[in-house]
């Protein structure tokens, strides 16, 4: 077996290994590194394992230089999930290795895989992703909600919102809710040119949906993200002034009607914090947590750690970051956020 680092040469072999294998996500697809490449600027180091010429397994790093921190190799920054994907557990060992071996050589300040665990309990105090099986139609997926479920999906179209699902003719829309969103969660916004990115390089396994108010006003809107079987949402974002029309409830709706009625298997909703609101948010379509932990490969004796817990000071931050008026929010928080890995 030989590792190596994959070239652009490679691109077409690594997505279609990423599409076939059966925990494959969207996140590793080469898409992400040019996303990340054109948006931020930062390089990588995809890893690939062949014999005879065939890939046996990939993992994707990204190498991070934040000021005054270093720099590390992350697989992958800011999403849930990374990590290796082989075709036994010996190629994935080799692969580790490997990126230990070259974050040693680059001297980076950490190696940081993040992976789902399929067996094990989860940590109360961790986070999840939160995934859904679908069935065959989203007239099937409706009729197993509850009956409040089925009310709350149905309502926004009554009042006359309006979804609509489509590509890049509807970033703009997007990025207007996201800003806005992002800034009353006191937390900095992707730049304009990551979203451009992501859906760019996606190309037709990206949709933007937008839900419209009755005055044609964007309410909510979010990004999918599309492989052979799965279904994942990056980015979703409702304005508050718009929370009595419950938008997201018709956003949400678009997505998943759209992932069954198109022959997807799994809904993955992202990552949340076992019973806090967004957790029970998706908890109520039916999804299940499947356990994270992300792990340091450069500790001496290499840990899983639970992810997203934050201390006080972001707290502060994020108080004082909510009063920001939305321009300068979008403004500061548009550049310092690819030097933010989650």
């Amino acid at each position: 077996m030989n590792i190596r680092i994959a070239t652009v040469e490679d691109e077409t072999a690594w997505n279609e290994y990423v599409l076939n294998h059966p925990d494959g996500l969207a996140y590793h697809l080469f898409a992400w590194q040019k996303a990340v490449k054109n948006a931020y600027q930062f390089g990588s180091c995809y890893l690939l394992g062949e014999e005879n010429s065939k890939i046996t397994g990939v993992l994707p790093l990204i190498e991070l230089k934040i000021p005054f921190l270093g720099r590390s190799l992350v697989s992958l920054p800011y999403c849930d999930i990374g990590g290796c994907l082989a075709d036994n557990d010996e190629i994935a060992t080799a692969l580790l290795q490997k990126a230990l071996e070259i974050g040693q050589l680059k001297k980076v300040k950490k190696i940081e895989i993040r992976q789902i665990l399929l067996t094990g309990e989860i940590d109360p105090m961790g986070k999840v992703r939160m995934v859904l099986d679908l069935p065959d139609s989203s007239a099937t997926l409706l009729a197993g909600f509850k009956a409040k479920l089925r009310s709350q999906v149905k309502k926004p179209t009554r009042d006359g919102l309006t979804a609509r699902l489509g590509g890049e003719e509807l970033v703009s829309d997007f990025y207007q809710i996201f800003c806005e969103n992002m800034r009353d969660l006191g937390s900095p916004v992707h730049s304009l040119k990551w979203v451009e990115s992501i859906v760019k390089f996606y190309g037709d396994r990206a949709k933007v949906g937008i839900v419209y108010t009755p005055e044609g006003i964007p309410a909510a809107g979010g990004i999918i993200l599309l492989t052979t079987k799965t279904v994942l949402i990056p980015w979703a974002s409702a304005l508050l002034k718009f929370k009595h029309y419950n938008p997201n409830m018709l956003l949400y709706w678009n997505f998943l009607s759209f992932a069954a009625d198109n022959g997807y298997q799994y809904f993955d909703f992202g990552r949340s914090t076992l019973g806090e609101g967004t957790y029970k948010f998706k908890k109520q379509w039916g999804a299940e947590p499947v356990p994270l932990r992300w792990v340091d490969l450069l500790n001496s004796t290499p840990t899983m750690v639970a992810v997203g817990r934050h201390g006080g000071m972001r707290e502060k931050v994020a108080t004082v970051w909510k009063k920001l008026p939305v321009p300068m929010a979008t403004s500061v928080g548009s550049k310092l956020r690819g030097f933010i890995d989650l």
